[in-house]
């Protein structure tokens, strides 16, 4: 039997037309216990919609691991290396997650005090809060009357050493109950997504390529990015733009010679754009926060110039110029009609294309509004593929 999808409920200020194919809701299976029949079909849907939603599920962590697992075999540690995270203290993700001890792939998210929950006896989660990271805040006044921002736009990947999960599970298990926030991008443009508390915000990666200007497609399908060594302890003194995509040019990051020792073969560098396995299209998949250096490929033969971008190649080294740049290109996907922001309850299992879609935390919670979730996603056991000759060809 076929498994059975549906389109995710789209809130008003979503745009349709951006969302024809992008989010299923698969029903009538269990994610903890899928056939291979079904797994197949799970996997052709969710690279075909970047992201699915399965409603009152029941999985435990080690069902969440095995069907994580499932879309990359040969892959085994946390996306950020199995027990690091806790143990790298100067890192901005040290505070966000609580390893399951007996399945150390799966981490325990949320807010609030949790007890003994699988394994942990006492688990103090801190939902990560705009407040401690951007560069400006919104006012404590404003946020009582429920207002807030997106926290940091993301794909999960340790962006040194490992390589990026090819896919995320995200597990709701206990959801608290508030009034709906409004989030502000307070970048000027008047911007504003309403949002249910505690959303998780998705953007496709393929719009994101998609509604760009031909000069700034044809810098993407030419451009590689080169992360920072260690990138979280590297951006951890620096302070993020209010709309949580990319970071204020300062001069505030960690110099590298005060980093951890690093080698520069572990250091990554990726195409801006990513190929999906199934599809073949696009998508633009860059965080913006670790960011370091933009290398821009010159134009292919034959390719015409006129009021082409970096016709000749480049190599960008300036921070705040290769932030910009980027900028300039994500921002326009964030719009609120291009956001959807998911409307979490309790038991909703939603497993999601890392490679295709970036993503961010919500929103704002009381110290006692107990929010936990199990998150699980694993270091691939490959690179990202760019754009072939052929891509280069069309969009150049």
């Amino acid at each position: 039997m076929a498994i059975q999808l549906s389109p995710l409920p789209l809130p008003a200020s979503a745009d349709p037309s951006k969302f024809a194919e992008f989010g299923r809701e698969v029903i009538g299976v269990d994610p903890g216990n899928l056939s291979p029949e079904q797994f197949s079909e799970v996997r052709e849907a969710l690279y075909k919609y970047d992201a699915l939603l399965f409603r009152n599920a029941t999985v435990s962590p080690e069902q969440q691991y095995a069907l994580t697992k499932a879309f990359d075999p040969a892959s085994e540690s946390y996306g950020h290396g199995n027990n690091k995270t806790e143990g790298t203290v100067k890192s901005i993700l040290h505070p966000d997650l609580k390893t399951i001890p007996r399945v150390p792939q799966v981490q325990l998210i949320g807010n609030g005090t949790v007890y003994n929950h699988e394994g942990l006896a006492e688990a103090k989660l801190k939902h990560p809060h705009h407040r401690t990271f951007h560069k400006t805040a919104v006012s404590l006044e404003d946020e009582a009357k429920g207002h807030t921002r997106f926290y940091r736009w993301h794909i999960d990947a340790a962006l040194y050493d490992l390589n990026p999960p090819r896919v995320t599970t995200l597990y709701g298990l206990t959801v608290p109950q508030g009034s709906p926030q409004v989030c502000r991008y307070d970048d000027g443009t008047g911007d504003e997504l309403p949002v249910p508390l505690g959303t998780t915000a998705f953007v496709s990666g393929k719009t994101m390529f998609n509604i760009l200007p031909p000069e700034l497609k044809s810098v993407a399908v030419r451009a590689r990015v080169k992360y920072s060594p260690h990138p979280y302890v590297w951006m951890a003194p620096a302070h993020a733009k209010p709309t949580g995509l990319g970071i204020e040019s300062e001069g505030l990051e960690v110099p590298l010679g005060d980093l951890a020792s690093w080698e520069e073969g572990k250091v990554k560098v990726f195409p801006v754009l990513w190929k999906n396995p199934v599809t073949g299209d696009l998508h633009f998949q860059v965080h913006p926060c670790g960011v370091s250096e933009l290398l821009i490929a010159p134009l292919p033969a034959g390719a015409n110039r006129e009021g082409a971008l970096y016709p000749d190649g480049a190599h960008l080294k300036d921070l705040k110029e290769v932030r910009d740049l980027l900028y300039k290109m994500q921002r326009p996907a964030i719009a609120p009609p291009l956001v959807y922001p998911h409307d979490w309850r309790e038991n909703d299992f939603v497993l999601f294309h890392n490679r295709g879609v970036l993503h961010s935390v919500v929103g704002a919670f009381a110290p006692d509004q107990v929010r936990a979730f199990h998150q699980c996603n694993l270091a691939a056991s490959d690179e990202p593929v760019g754009p072939a000759e052929e891509d280069v060809k069309k969009w150049a």
